[in-house]
């Protein structure tokens, strides 16, 4: 069964082509990487799949739907969630609190006063599930804003987990991070990859998580997809290294 399926897709900015042409195909449970150098176009693609820019030309389909003029709200409702290369968070409210309003957004609460016991205790039993899977649960009662960032990014992650997407996507999640919260975060993500079976695209940098992570990369440059493999074919690719390997070694 194919997740998300880009045909052709284009995006213009008056005369700048931002990205040329690109067409994607993911399956389900398949982890895909997009990788490319600086000004590739990764974020702008990123920003089409997810809604928040409608293509110039193109289809975007989303279990077999097609949501190319959906706005991005609607694809959430879909079952698509993202997360931020800037974290998006409530740093003044708990990891519990956090997670706890992803809960009721995906249970329909979102705009009710009260809920009902039985109602509560259902949510309550789910924030615990989420915090429990990322890693969070003794930070439950922490603020947000006063833990480390990998743990913020789990946070946001767990948020995201709260949506129940049938496709998640990661958009930088080990920036800004050491050695030791890269770790765990790509940690994370292939728990979620693997053990829970979630349908992943990540835009990733560190290119030790990608090849540790990634079943199939998708290399974009200069707006346009340059190769697409598995780990061991686009390190093989001399195209690759000369756009993008080479330059970060």
């Amino acid at each position: 069964m194919t997740v998300l399926e880009i045909k052709n897709v284009t995006k213009r900015f008056g005369s700048l082509v931002a990205v040329r042409d690109v067409s994607l195909r993911v399956p389900k449970g398949e982890l895909r990487a997009i990788i490319g150098p600086n000004g590739a176009g990764k974020t702008t693609f990123f920003n089409l799949i997810s809604g928040f820019f409608p293509p110039t030309a193109g289809s975007i389909a989303f279990d077999g739907r097609d949501i190319t003029q959906l706005p991005a709200h609607r694809r959430v409702t879909l079952g698509m969630a993202r997360t931020f290369q800037i974290t998006e968070i409530f740093p003044e409210l708990t990891v519990f609190e956090n997670v706890r309003i992803g809960v009721e957004v995906a249970s329909g609460y979102r705009l009710r006063p009260w809920i009902g016991a039985a109602a509560s205790a259902r949510v309550h039993r789910s924030v615990e599930d989420l915090l429990k899977l990322t890693g969070l649960t003794a930070s439950a009662d922490r603020l947000v804003g006063e833990l480390a960032h990998g743990h913020q990014r789990a946070a946001e992650i767990a948020m995201a987990l709260a949506l129940r997407p049938h496709l998640l996507l990661l958009d930088e999640p080990t920036a800004g991070m050491g050695d030791q919260e890269t770790y765990e975060i790509t940690q994370l993500i292939g728990r979620l990859h693997r053990d829970e079976k979630f349908t992943i695209v990540l835009i990733e940098h560190d290119m030790r998580v990608v090849f540790h992570l990634a079943d199939r990369i998708s290399v974009l440059d200069q707006g346009s997809l340059l190769a697409e493999g598995t780990p061991q074919e686009i390190a093989a690719n001399e195209a690759v290294q000369a756009a993008y390997l080479g330059q970060a070694a």
